[in-house]
């Protein structure tokens, strides 16, 4: 038989009171219930571990030593409870999160933020992936959420609608579209000179396979693995580009320019293991990612 923690307990409440009947009343149990747990206890350690002998029950010298563990681990045990307690209010934890490279420029800041304050004592690891390399993360247990894109994805990543993203053409001052409000027809692209984001992102690969369905090749002048480069350029150059329209809000001097037609919106997904244990922290960060998605960045809901 292997002690178990009742028996910690009990051990420790008979040499507390220094007597089988106090304990017994004290931990709610007949007396030749205890006197038999103790003696299984005794058998399970191979040692006496109290001493019966005198007018109070003391423990053994063996029995002080087995006593100083079974608090140590009863003590750690009403920790772990109270972390447990901790985490599901919020007041501690730990929250691994990945983002593919475009929300960095508009959602990765104010969501994480938003958390931070609402919830310092939790602890927060942002990292910057591909979609791919997210979903993989997620199914190896090294990430608890992923933010990206909906669309088909691998057998045990469950996927949760926070809201559209639309995308427009995006130029800067001295691009001669600046100000223009009546749509630029899609096969108008192939005059102006574009820089856009490489194709290690899901935002190229939308932009990608909108001008191959209109049959339009545009000239690319520029290529950048980062939306901070991509904007600046585009703000000092006669450059146009292709974003979220969450990220031109945020962008002095560039300016939206619709297109005709439309770039197609795309839904926004919060990633987790399907099988996974989700966490408070998670659990909340999801509510804000989604509330944030409709109130703060202009999008619509999915489901």
């Amino acid at each position: 038989m292997q002690p178990e923690l009742r028996h910690l307990r009990y051990l420790l409440a008979v040499a507390e009171h220094a007597n089988f009947t106090r304990a017994a009343e004290e931990l709610r149990i007949a007396q030749p219930t205890l006197s038999q747990q103790i003696r299984q206890l005794e058998k399970a350690l191979g040692t006496r571990l109290l001493d019966r002998g005198g007018r109070a029950v003391r423990l053994t010298d063996a029995g002080e030593a087995y006593a100083r563990y079974a608090r140590r681990a009863l003590r750690e045990l009403a920790a772990g409870e109270r972390a447990v307690l901790d985490v599901h209010d919020l007041s501690r934890g730990h929250l691994r999160l990945a983002v593919t490279p475009t929300f960095t420029a508009y959602l990765t800041g104010p969501l994480v933020a938003g958390f931070h304050i609402r919830h310092p004592g939790i602890g927060v690891e942002v990292r910057e992936l591909p979609q791919d390399r997210i979903e993989a993360e997620l199914l190896a247990d090294r990430l608890d959420l992923g933010v990206a894109f909906q669309g088909a994805h691998l057998p045990g990543v469950e996927a949760t609608g926070l809201f559209t993203e639309t995308l427009g053409l995006v130029v800067g001052p001295g691009h001669p579209l600046a100000g223009r409000t009546d749509p630029v027809p899609v096969a108008e692209l192939t005059d102006h000179h574009l820089a856009l984001l490489s194709r290690d992102f899901a935002t190229r690969l939308h932009i990608d396979a909108y001008v191959s369905e209109h049959r339009v090749r545009p000239r690319i002048a520029v290529e950048t693995d980062s939306v901070s480069a991509l904007t600046e350029v585009v703000r000092r150059t006669a450059l146009a580009t292709v974003l979220p329209d969450a990220v031109t809000r945020d962008q002095p001097g560039l300016s939206p320019v619709p297109l005709s037609p439309a770039l197609p919106a795309r839904g926004v997904v919060l990633l987790r293991r399907a099988a996974g244990y989700r966490s408070a922290a998670a659990g909340a960060f999801a509510e804000l990612a989604a509330r944030w998605g409709v109130e703060e960045a202009g999008g619509q809901p999915i489901g």
